[in-house]
């Protein structure tokens, strides 16, 4: 394919081996990693840090219940693979705002590489997660 050319494939999400391998991936349940890849559905290239995605339409958009939905949200922040960069208000309908951490915060002109929160969770002493 010629410089220019774009894959007729289109666009894809890269899940990076190191990641995929981690203690956090492979604790993560199925609802958490359906809500990470529906995050990266809506990050074009220089939004991270500006993620809109409130919980009532992740989870219409994903077939899950909001209590589950909540609960993917936390499991993925408290794993390091998305942050809360501004908190949403029901009030003003305004969603929250997310940042993946596999990829550089767009809103932040000092972010210049992924934070990878994800690299340094660990299981408790227990081996739950």
């Amino acid at each position: 394919m010629g410089k220019g050319k774009r894959s007729k494939e289109g666009q894809y999400i890269p899940l990076l081996y190191a990641q995929a391998k981690s203690a956090a991936w492979r604790s993560l349940s199925g609802s958490a990693v359906k809500l990470w890849v529906e995050l990266h559905t809506r990050y074009n290239g220089g939004n991270n840090g500006k993620l809109i995605l409130s919980q009532g339409e992740a989870a219409k958009a994903l077939s899950m219940g909001k209590a589950t939905v909540k609960r993917a949200f936390d499991e993925l922040q408290v794993k390091g693979f998305i942050v809360l960069k501004k908190q949403g208000s029901w009030y003003s309908k305004r969603a929250n705002e997310w940042q993946i951490t596999t990829k550089r915060d767009d809103a932040d002109p000092k972010a210049r590489v992924p934070t990878n929160d994800w690299r340094s969770w660990q299981p408790d002493s227990k081996g739950q997660s």
